[in-house]
C-alpha cells in the first residue's frame, strides 16, 4: 500500500538518534530554540499517533510555484499550510466554494496513489478514497462490489456489502426489483410509478425536478452557426407535446434553462412559444425555406431528465420534418463516446442530452454550460459568459438578479441549446428497506440503508460507470458509485442540497470571500491504511487543474467539471 513512508523513516530517525543520544555524555544546557515565526503555522501537540518529527518535518505542498490570474481561471494558487490546513486563493470572490467543495468531482486520493496509478490509469479502476465502502471489485459488464470499510472515520456501513448492477431498460429494472433480485432502482418508467405504489412489497420515492433536459447545438457546423436557423427550431418544436407524453407527473416544461427552484433561475423573459409559422420565415430568412438534412444524436440511457430516451428522439425526428421540413436522422451512440463528443463539440447535429443538479447554485448549471471555457456548443458567447463571470462573484441573490435576467435573456436571444423540461423522477426500494431516500443530487448515499435482514444491499441504475476516476467524468452513473467510495472536502446532507462537514471539518473564507481556508479532520484513513494530510488534497486538485503537470491524464483528459466550475484549466492549450 502507499503510505505516508516518508513520516516513518523520519520517524525511526528520531528514535535512533535518541538511542544514541543516551550513549553520550549530558550536554550543556543550551538556550531554549526559538519559536517559529509568526507567519509559520502552528505546530500540533505530539500525541501518541502523531508523533513531533511528523509534525515538524511536514512539507506542504505549494501550487503553481509563481502564482498568477492570468490564465483567466477562479483558482489562483492551493497551498498545505501544515499536515491539516489547506488553503484556496481565489482570482475573485466566489461565494459557491463551498457547495463545489462538497461535489464528487473533487475527491480526494493519496497524493502517492495519484503519483503511482495516474500514468499507468490503474485509477479508473481502482480508486482508493476514505468513503464507508472500497472497491472489492468490478465485473467489468456485470457489477461493481464494494465492502465496507472497518476503519472509516464516520458512522460505519449499515450493510457489509454494497452491489451495483446496470440494466438500461426500466422494465428490466422493475422486474428485478419485483423477483426480489436487487434492493433498490433508479429511474423506473413514469409508466410504472402507480404499479410500484400499489405492490405492497415495494415503494416509490419521487425526486425534486432539478435538472434540465435540452435539445444541444454545436455553433461551429453549419447550419447551426446561424442564430435564425438556432431560434427557428426554438419555436418549430412542441416543448409542451413531449412533456405531455414522454415525462412523468411533477414533470413541467422549462421556461428558463435553469429550474426555478433555484435563486435567479427563471429571472428574465420565459423560452419562446411554439409557434412553426415563425419558424418556418426564420428558416427561409436563413436560406433554407425548405429545410435541411441533420442528425439527431443520443445516448439510449434513461435519466432523471430523460425518461424515454428513443421515444423522445424520434418525437423530436418526427416534429423536424412536419413543423420545419428539416430531415434528421437518429444515431444512437454509446454512452461514454456521447458524453466525450458532445463535451468537446464534435457533434455536427442535434443531440439530446440534459443535467441534473450537482450542487444547488445556479452556476452549476449557467456557469457550466455557458462559461468561456466550455466548447459544447461551440464558439462560447461573451454576451453571456463576461456576465456570468460577475454574476457569480456576488453571494446575496437578490443583489445578483439584475446580471443573471441578462444573462439568461442572452441565452434566449443566442439559443445554444433548447429547454425542453425539467423532469420529473424516481427511485424505487423493497419495501423493507430502511434509510431508502431519493437524492435531489442524484447522488443517493447508501452506508445509511438497511435491506431487511440482509447483509448485501443490490442497487441497479441505468449503466455501468464509465469509469471510477470521478474527478474527470460528468455522468451520473459514474458519479453515484465513486460518492459510496471517495470523499470531498465537504459533503451534502443525505438525501439533501444542505453543505456539512466532509473530510474537512470546516472550510471558511476571508472577508472578500477571495482565500478559503479548510481544516482536514485528523485520525481519516483511506482505504490503503495511510492518513489523509494536506498534500493529498493539493495533489488530487492540482492534477485535474494543470493541464501541462504529467499526471493531468484521467480518462479523457478533458476534467470537464474543473475547466468549467472553476472557469478554466491552468496552461490550457489554445482553443481551436
Amino acid at each position: 500500500m502507499f503510505a505516508k513512508r516518508t513520516f516513518a523513516v523520519l520517524a525511526v530517525l528520531v528514535a535512533l538518534s535518541m538511542v544514541l543520544a543516551a550513549c553520550q555524555p549530558a550536554a550543556t544546557p543550551t538556550t531554549a530554540p526559538t519559536q517559529p515565526p509568526a507567519t509559520q503555522p502552528p505546530v500540533s501537540e505530539p500525541t501518541a499517533t502523531q508523533p513531533p518529527a511528523t509534525e515538524v518535518t511536514f512539507e506542504g505542498m505549494k501550487y503553481p510555484e509563481n502564482p498568477s490570474c492570468d490564465y483567466g481561471g477562479l483558482i489562483k494558487e492551493i497551498a498545505a499550510l501544515d499536515r491539516l490546513t489547506v488553503q484556496f486563493t481565489l482570482c475573485q470572490p466566489d461565494p459557491a466554494f463551498p457547495s463545489k467543495a462538497a461535489f464528487s468531482a473533487f475527491s480526494i486520493q493519496p497524493k502517492e496513489w495519484i503519483e503511482a496509478a495516474m500514468a499507468d490509469r490503474r485509477i479508473l479502476s481502482q480508486p482508493i478514497g476514505t468513503g464507508p465502502y472500497k472497491l472489492e471489485a468490478w465485473n467489468r459488464g456485470d457489477s461493481i462490489v464494494m465492502k465496507r470499510f472497518d476503519d472509516y472515520w464516520g458512522e460505519k456501513a449499515k450493510v457489509g456489502t454494497l452491489v451495483f448492477r446496470w440494466n438500461k431498460e426500466a422494465a428490466a429494472r422493475l422486474l428485478e426489483l419485483q423477483s426480489g433480485t436487487v434492493d433498490g432502482i433508479d429511474n423506473p418508467s413514469p409508466d410504472d410509478f402507480e404499479v410500484i405504489r400499489n405492490d405492497p412489497n415495494l415503494k416509490l420515492l419521487e425526486r425534486e425536478a432539478l435538472n434540465v433536459f435540452y435539445i444541444g447545438m454545436t455553433n461551429t457546423f453549419k447550419p447551426f452557426d446561424d442564430v435564425r436557423v438556432r431560434q427557428a427550431i426554438a419555436m418549430g418544436i412542441d416543448r409542451e407535446r413531449i412533456v405531455k407524453n414522454f415525462f412523468p407527473a411533477g414533470s413541467e416544461v422549462a421556461t428558463h434553462f435553469t429550474p426555478c427552484a433555484i435563486p435567479n433561475g427563471c429571472t428574465g423573459d420565459p423560452w419562446y412559444e411554439f409557434d412553426p409559422a415563425k419558424a418556418k420565415e426564420l428558416l427561409a430568412q436563413a436560406g433554407y425555406p425548405n429545410g435541411f438534412k441533420t442528425k439527431i444524436y443520443y445516448r439510449d440511457v434513461v435519466r432523471s431528465y430523460l425518461p424515454e430516451p428513443g421515444l423522445v428522439a424520434t418525437d423530436i425526428q418526427a416534429q423536424l420534418k412536419e413543423n420545419l421540413g428539416i430531415e434528421a436522422e437518429v444515431v444512437v451512440m454509446e454512452s461514454g463516446a456521447f458524453i466525450e463528443e458532445s463535451n468537446a463539440g464534435r457533434l455536427d447535429g442535434l443531440y439530446l442530452l440534459g443535467w441534473n443538479a450537482d450542487y444547488p447554485h445556479i452556476t452549476n448549471f449557467l456557469d457550466f454550460h455557458f462559461g468561456a471555457s466550455n466548447p459544447q456548443f461551440g464558439k462560447p458567447h461573451p454576451e453571456i459568459y463576461e456576465v456570468l463571470q460577475k454574476a457569480a462573484q456576488i453571494a446575496d441573490p437578490k443583489e445578483a438578479e439584475a446580471l443573471y435576467t441578462q444573462a439568461n435573456n442572452a441565452i434566449r436571444e443566442l439559443v445554444p441549446m433548447v429547454p425542453v423540461a425539467h423532469g420529473g423522477s424516481a427511485v424505487a426500494y423493497r419495501a423493507d428497506v430502511e434509510g431508502a431516500h431519493a437524492s435531489p443530487l442524484g447522488n443517493e448515499y447508501f452506508a445509511v440503508v438497511k435491506p431487511g435482514d440482509r447483509d448485501t444491499f443490490v442497487w441497479m441504475q441505468n449503466a455501468e460507470p464509465i469509469s471510477l476516476y470521478c474527478n474527470d467524468e460528468t455522468d451520473g452513473e459514474s458519479l453515484r458509485a465513486c460518492e459510496q467510495m471517495l470523499e470531498s472536502l465537504l459533503s451534502f446532507e443525505v438525501g439533501g442540497t444542505a453543505v456539512k462537514p466532509g473530510l474537512a471539518t470546516s472550510c471558511d473564507p476571508n472577508e472578500d470571500l477571495t482565500v478559503w481556508t479548510c481544516k482536514l479532520r485528523d485520525g481519516v484513513k483511506f482505504h490503503d491504511g495511510s492518513d489523509l494530510d494536506a498534500n493529498d488534497v493539493v495533489m488530487s486538485w492540482v492534477v485535474a487543474w494543470d493541464a501541462k503537470h504529467p499526471l493531468h491524464i484521467g480518462n479523457t483528459g478533458a476534467f470537464t467539471y474543473f475547466s468549467t466550475l472553476w472557469n478554466a484549466l491552468l496552461n490550457a492549450p489554445p482553443s481551436e
